[in-house]
Parts: C-alpha cells; structure tokens; sequence
C-alpha cells in the first residue's frame, strides 16, 4: 500500500514538473494559474542559478517581470512626498542651437526709438512685431500639470557686427531679442553693440524671463531677435547666434536656452526604480 501511495505521489510531481497546473480554472495559461486569490504565508525568493543563493527582496520592495523567459527582480516603489502648496521643480531641459539669425542694414526695424516702450509690451503677438527673426532650434514645446506653476526661462547667446577697427564708440548698432510663450511675448531685452579699437566686436547676451501660472497642458516657447536701429553702421551685418567672423567660433557663438517649471503639485504619478 505505501509502494503504491508513494508512486502516485511521484507521478502527481512529474505532471506538475512538465504540465500547466490551473486552480479554479481548466485552462491554464502558464505552469502555475491561479484564478482567484492567493496567499503566502512566509517569503517570495528569488533563485540565483549563478550562485545558489535566494534573494528574499528588501522592506518595501516589489516582484516585478521582466518578460518571458527572463526571471523575475525586485524593485523599489518611490512615491514622491509633496508637501501641499510647496513649489517643485517638475519640468528641466535646456537646448542649443548654432544657426542664429544675421541682420543687414536694411533690416532696421521700422519701430522708432520713440515708440519702442508702447511697441514692446507684455503680451505683444510676435507675428504683429515687425523684423523679428526666431532662433529655429530654440523653438520648443513645454507641458506643465497643474494650475499653480512658474516657469523660467534663461536665454544666451553671443551677438556680432562687422565692424571695421575705429576710435570711436559713434558706430553703433541697437537691437532686441524677446521670449515669447504661445506666440505672446513674456520677456524682451535692447542692448547696443558698439564699434570699438579691434574689428568685428561681439557681446555676450543674457535675460531671463519668468511666467506664472501658465493654464494646463503644453505650451510652446519661442526666442525672437529684431535690428532695431544703426548709428554709424551703414552697410554693417549684425549676427546673432552665429560666428560672422574667424575672431570666434560656432561654439562661443551658439545660443542656448533653459527651461525650468515648478508647481505645486495636482498629480502624483508613482516612480519604479
């Protein structure tokens, strides 16, 4: 009686070993398929055929696949903790771009000196601005998730002019590069680059601009640069974001343009190690 029970014990071990096994249904779709719940009483392992050895996982890990045909491995579950009403950096990105915009003299803006503060407002559409040119790689698109945020933009870049070697600063060329988000614009800056002792002078260009609260869902985000008038300079080139001249290079005249959102989080979107 023992030979025969141990014999069918045997046999129901073999079938388990190269049969599919379903509790509660009668077709399985893997080896071992459970329909319902299951319970486990002490620890999941997982085997390391490399070294024998059972990793039972750390406090607060989960199992997690890795497709067919590869073992299973834990992860970490990281929940961000938000304090409420707090800002956070949500969205981070930068971008560059060595194709620039030139000017000639013709170009000069048709804004007068006299009306650039009226002309330059908070809000202008860039399509209604005349002579203004994009910086193409710096044309982004931005998300933002919620309806307390604050967004920051940080724009450089080198602007050139041909100017022959004077001595005199009476050669001049007045210009103006504007942040613009959703067609609309958000910052603008006017400098004045100036003929000096050596040819072809360059100047470093910075400004930085800030939103709040843009409304939910993506935005697009534009740098814009325009001439605006010439003292001096007849027949001078203005380059902006590009070398015009062997004094510099592509790489100290590139743009570059960085973005930074933060909110105050609405939605929590858990994050697997």
């Amino acid at each position: 009686m023992m030979k025969k029970l141990l014999s069918t014990l045997l046999f129901s071990i073999g079938l388990l070993a190269t049969a599919q096994v379903g509790i509660k249904t009668d077709t399985p779709k893997a080896q071992l398929d459970v329909n319902g719940d299951a319970n486990f009483r002490n620890k999941i392992g997982i085997f390391n055929a490399t070294d024998n050895t059972v990793f039972q996982g750390n406090n607060d890990q989960l199992l997690v696949s890795r497709g067919e045909g590869f073992a299973p491995i834990w992860k970490s579950l990281r929940i961000p903790e938000y304090e409420p009403n707090k800002f956070y950096l949500i969205y981070n990105n930068s971008f560059s771009d060595k194709v620039g915009v030139t000017f000639t003299s013709s170009e000069d803006s048709t804004v007068g000196f006299a009306s650039r503060g009226a002309t330059f407002t908070k809000g202008k559409e860039l399509n209604s601005l005349p002579g203004f040119k994009k910086i193409t790689n710096l044309s982004k698109t931005i998300s933002v998730f919620s309806t307390q945020s604050k967004a920051y933009f940080q724009f450089e870049t080198v602007v050139q002019a041909d100017f022959g070697a004077v001595g005199s600063v009476d050669t001049s060329i007045d210009y103006a590069c504007g942040i613009f988000v959703d067609g609309k614009l958000v910052n603008l800056r006017q400098r004045n680059l100036k003929a000096i002792t050596s040819t072809h002078p360059f100047l470093t260009h910075t400004q930085i601009g800030i939103v709040d609260n843009l409304a939910k869902g993506d935005h697009t985000v534009d740098v814009a640069c325009t001439r605006l008038g010439s003292y001096g300079a007849s027949g001078n080139k203005l380059s902006i974001g590009i070398n015009g001249y062997s004094n510099i290079n592509d790489f100290i005249a590139q743009s570059s343009l960085k973005v930074d959102v933060y909110e105050v989080p609405e939605v929590f979107n858990t994050i697997i190690n």
